[in-house]
This record gives structure tokens, sequence and C-alpha cells, in this order.
């Protein structure tokens, strides 16, 4: 099976491996911490590239798998990287605000984004204009629109995602805290004081750094197109067995 190779040149050109400083750090990330230099701990980018490439590995299969990667990021520096890897890849994403039951709380979360697609649908079709007055159909809008900053990324995901991708697990960490109480795997980038220990796919990296976080991203992106190409080749062979199949009841009723 094909997989993602990690350039850790490219890592160490992106800034992964610079941590924070020694007096922050989580004991738990001694085993993947490699010196210290001006008071900082410098991440071991030799055991980053290979368990980024176990991460994206499962990023693969889940895709392949047919299930949804949902991306993570509320932190400011990580949204745009967030939101262009959610448009090139399909993806749900939550780049605002994580509200608290977005997966565990699928009865509150569900009919509040029930809610956004029927006003869609009844602006769209416009029903709401045929009903109402120019102001408050303005208001519906706005209505959709706060809406859909809360809710827009996620309303076309599964009630469960296969696994989620999340750029800062300590920022974010109500995001892996559910998905972890959903047994739902979770990738994320894990700087010098944050817990390993506490998601599924630990990567040892520098999580502030744009250009790390965006070169992360860039790698995700192709494990997740990966996937799709695995899947899209699994449909095919399965459409073949069943066309074949077809023949041959045929030549037998014959």
């Amino acid at each position: 099976m094909a997989s993602i190779q990690v350039d850790v040149k490219k890592l160490l050109e992106a800034g992964a491996h610079f941590g924070h400083k020694t007096s922050r750090w989580h004991p738990a990330m001694r085993p993947y911490i490699h010196s210290k230099n001006g008071g900082n701990h410098i991440i071991d980018l030799t055991q980053t590239g290979p368990m980024l490439e176990t991460a994206l590995e499962a990023i693969t299969k889940a895709v392949a798998g047919g299930g949804k990667v949902l991306l993570v990021s509320t932190k400011r520096q990580a949204v745009d990287s967030i939101l262009k890897l959610a448009e090139e890849t399909n993806m749900p994403f939550v780049v605002n605000r994580w509200l608290g039951g977005m997966l565990t709380n699928q009865n509150t979360i569900g009919g509040r984004i029930k809610h956004l697609k029927s006003l869609e649908e009844r602006m769209a079709t416009g029903e709401l204009a045929a009903k109402y007055s120019k102001l408050e159909v303005q208001r519906f809008q706005e209505e959709i629109e706060e809406m859909n900053i809360l809710y827009g990324g996620i309303k076309d995901m599964p009630a469960k995602p296969a696994i989620v991708f999340v750029v800062d697990i300590l920022h974010d960490k109500n995001a892996v805290a559910e998905a972890t109480k959903l047994n739902v795997p979770v990738v994320g980038l894990v700087d010098t004081n944050g817990d390993p220990r506490t998601i599924t796919y630990p990567v040892p990296c520098n999580d502030d750094a744009l250009k790390a976080v965006e070169l992360v991203c860039s790698y995700v992106k192709q494990a997740i197109d990966l996937g799709k190409s695995q899947q899209k080749a699994e449909k095919t062979v399965e459409e073949s067995i069943k066309e074949k199949s077809a023949t041959e009841v045929i030549k037998e009723e014959k």
C-alpha cells in the first residue's frame, strides 16, 4: 500500500523543531526532546518524521474506508491553513469556536444544524421572501450567517467523523476530550508543553510556527487525497465484480 513520505529536512526548514522555553515543558515529552538551546527545548525531528508518517497512514486508511476527517484549529494563526485544507479536501472543519457537545451532544447540535439547513433552503426557494417583510428576511439572513460561523464547517459531516486532526491539542483540548470520549482517533501536533499521551497519534512538532503548520497540513492533504484514490479504486473493483457476476447470471439463464 502506498504511503506518504515525510521529508525531515523540510520540517527543519519550517522550524518544526523549535519547542517552548524549558520552564514550560511537559515531562511526558522528554523522549521527543533532542536538546536545549538558548533556554528553549529542541524537538527531535528524527522521531517527528516517522510519527507523522504513522499518523498520515491512519488518515489515509480512515478516508479509504469512506470516513471523514474533522479538521480543527480555533487558534488564530492556524485558521487559514485549516480553512485552505478543508476547501481543498472537502472535509468538515471547526475554526471559530468549539461548542460544547459538537461531537458528544448530537441531539442539540444536530437540531441546530437541521434548523440552519431549513432556513437556507427556505431562503433559496424564496419562501421566506414571499411570507415575510424585507426586514424580517434580513433578520433570517443574519441568523443564517451567524449559525454558519458556528456550524457551517460541520453541517454536512456525519454524526461521527472517522478521525480528527487538531493543530494544537492544548488550545483545542475540548475537541480532543470529546473525540476521545467517543473513541474517535485523534491526530495532533504536540509541542514541548503538551502531553502526547492524551491523543492517539501524537506528532512532536512546533504548533505555533505558521510554516510548520502549513507543511503538516500539506502532508495531511496528501494523505486525504491518497485515501480518496484508494476508496475510488476499491469501488471500481467492486463494480467490476458485480458486473462480471451479473454477466455470468445472464449467460446461465440463456
